[in-house]
């Protein structure tokens, strides 16, 4: 199982998005947790090397089981812990290589191009402001087969 840790980072009526090439879709920043690091830690390191902002007190707001069958183990089973946060210091960098960062007016948050479970974690963090358990299915190219949230 692969363990992945991403973040919102929110600025007043905007938050930091990562345009990845593979799709064209908006991600969070974040990536791969290392042996011997909370969830808490993977976070803040990721996003530090992905943006150079040092963020401050991330709030966990998603945990999502991500099963993609098409996928060769340990790629086929995912879960991936989502933060909210407010507070930052540094600046960001001016070239990222996961992607082209972007700081993307709230309100569009929901029109942009994005993974299709992205957009539902979005919609529970940013929308609802409550936490989302989650387990999605994915084709092989990243397409939403089914989902399940405890609402559901």
């Amino acid at each position: 199982m692969q363990r992945v840790t991403n973040c919102l980072i929110i600025d007043q009526d905007k938050v930091l998005l990562l345009k990845k090439p593979r799709y064209g879709w908006y991600a969070m920043p974040g990536g791969k947790m290392e042996p011997h690091e909370t969830v808490q830690e993977a976070v803040i390191r990721e996003v530090y090397e992905e943006t150079g902002l040092k963020i401050t007190n991330p709030k966990i707001m998603s945990i999502a089981n991500i099963n993609k069958p098409s996928a060769k183990p340990p790629k086929d089973d995912w879960m991936m812990f989502t933060f909210v946060v407010k507070g930052y210091e540094g600046t960001l960098v001016e070239e990222c290589p996961e992607g082209e960062l972007e700081w993307i007016d709230l309100n569009d948050v929901s029109i942009i191009p994005t993974a299709p479970s992205d957009r539902i974690i979005h919609d529970y963090t940013l929308k609802q402001d409550r936490i989302l358990y989650a387990q999605f299915e994915l084709d092989e190219k990243d397409q939403l087969i089914s989902f399940k949230t405890q609402d559901n």
